[in-house]
């Protein structure tokens, strides 16, 4: 029996739509893939066998039909549990919310079910979607499948984990400090935070978020394969006026020179000697592809970081922090007052004066793309931290924030960015970061797979490997 779990998204739906394999087999096989790569790593939290095979029946019907299926016909995603999808609870990691049904699809989900995607279960976050690590009191502690001793990154640490484990050729993550690049950092794979209003985002279940949710929070995709982020991306950034940043722009923007700006320690960020080799080895990759790769300082990410931790917390202590109480998680109640402790709250002139900076950094980067339209620079400053590194004192937490710098700082312009996993340093992931300017992921996308053609580590790997100090390829 063939193994679909093992192959990309872009071969599954082209077997799928040209009726070679049906959806509703590699289904049971995706199913089957879940049922043995997942407990050692606790990545897909809520799904249903049943309701999975008769999604991947409806894209059967439409074939026989004689109908498109769409260009993800038949691929097995998954979607992470902060979303609306139909049916399920919107849990976001809280066990106040483990009731919290859906009625309606978020568009995210409703754009992969149009391209022709089938659901294949929601993944893990930590507590409030708060982390670069992933645990909470509802569904418990995802694992990395290459080893458990380190973080398979957070938010969407079961999304990442999952995809590299073979369970689904793409999973959905949100990002607005990380959550999407990290994670695939952190699991060996590649993770698009794309431009803010690319991809339209509403939970109809919740209130709208505030400004600062509403500036910085994205949905994105996570996959092993360049070529699967970019079928799905397209998939996900379809039109959906429910979202009023969504914005009608091509996917493909004007040729631009193949340039891009090397910055190995942004602002004086303390990048380990493993995450500069990598670095220099992926300008290296894109100068054997033709690209110009000049080392030159990035535009201020420091002061937007700082900017982009008020944003949110003033969201979050407008009755959020209640919540954090009557949530009980040792995990998020920490690192919030963790938060709170290195950023002061503002008064209304201080959230005017960050709206008013934010214009003014969004044009130092605008302008810098001009001369560079892509910048090379680190996912972390570190490997991936050993796991729950963050919440074992406030001296770690420091090291953890200072390591996420382009992280943190990034969403507060709504630009766009691509980790992309480049090799394993001693078996542990490690990759690298790509800018561009807003709009501009197709640029992210053809430089991220210049990189990934001259190497990536082999993915689907086995997580029950893992449980004896190392993954390894699936088996």
């Amino acid at each position: 029996m063939t193994e679909f779990w093992r192959l990309p998204a872009t071969e599954i739906a082209t077997l799928v739509r040209a009726k070679q394999v049906s959806a509703r087999d590699v289904a049971r096989d995706a199913l089957a893939r879940l049922a043995v790569a997942n407990p050692p790593i606790n990545a897909v939290v809520q799904h249903d066998a049943e309701e999975t095979l008769a999604e991947a029946a409806r894209i059967d019907a439409a074939i026989a039909r004689g109908e498109d299926p769409g260009p993800m016909a038949g691929v097995p995603v998954t979607i992470k549990v902060n979303v609306d999808q139909t049916g399920w609870a919107t849990t976001n990691g809280l066990r106040m919310q483990k009731d919290h049904r859906a009625t309606e699809d978020n568009p995210v989900v409703a754009n992969l079910r149009k391209a022709g995607a089938v659901i294949l279960g929601r993944t893990n976050t930590p507590a409030f979607s708060l982390r670069w690590f992933c645990r909470n009191g509802l569904h418990g502690h995802t694992r990395n499948p290459w080893n458990p001793g380190i973080t398979p990154g957070g938010s969407s640490g079961g999304a990442a984990a999952a995809t590299a484990a073979g369970i689904g050729a793409v999973g959905h993550g949100t990002d607005i400090g990380g959550s999407i690049r990290y994670p695939a950092y952190a699991c060996g794979i590649h993770g698009l935070r794309p431009t803010l209003g690319r991809i339209p985002a509403l939970n109809p279940s919740f209130p709208d978020r505030h400004l600062g949710g509403q500036l910085m929070a994205v949905s994105g995709p996570l996959a092993r394969t360049i070529a699967d982020v970019k079928l799905s991306f397209a998939a996900m950034a379809a039109r959906d006026i429910r979202d009023p940043w969504w914005v009608d722009a091509p996917m493909e923007g004007p040729p631009a020179p193949k340039r891009a700006a090397l910055c190995i320690a942004p602002e004086g960020m303390p990048t380990a000697p493993a995450v500069a080799d990598a670095l220099r080895d992926a300008a290296r990759r894109l100068e054997a592809a033709g690209w110009v790769v000049e080392e030159v300082p990035l535009p201020p990410l420091r002061e937007p970081a700082r900017l982009q931790a008020m944003l949110w917390l003033a969201e979050t202590r407008r009755g959020l922090n209640k919540a954090f109480a009557a949530e009980g998680d040792p995990d998020a109640s920490f690192v919030y007052a963790q938060m709170e402790a290195l950023c002061p709250e503002p008064d209304l002139f201080g959230l005017m004066d960050a709206l008013q900076a934010r214009a003014g950094f969004v044009r130092q980067w605008m302008t810098f793309f001009e001369t560079y339209p892509v910048a090379l620079c680190p996912v972390s400053a570190e490997l991936p931290f050993p796991d729950q590194l963050d919440v074992e004192s406030p001296e770690a937490f420091r090291r953890v924030m200072e390591a996420q710098l382009t992280q943190v700082g990034l969403p507060l312009m709504g630009l766009p960015g691509l980790a992309v996993s480049t090799g394993l340093v001693g078996g542990v992931p490690i990759g690298v970061q790509l800018l561009a300017g807003r709009y501009r992921e197709d640029l992210l996308l053809a430089a991220g797979a210049a990189i990934e053609a001259a190497g990536a580590p082999a993915t689907p790997i086995d997580p029950r490997a893992a449980l004896g100090g190392a993954g390894g390829p699936a088996a």
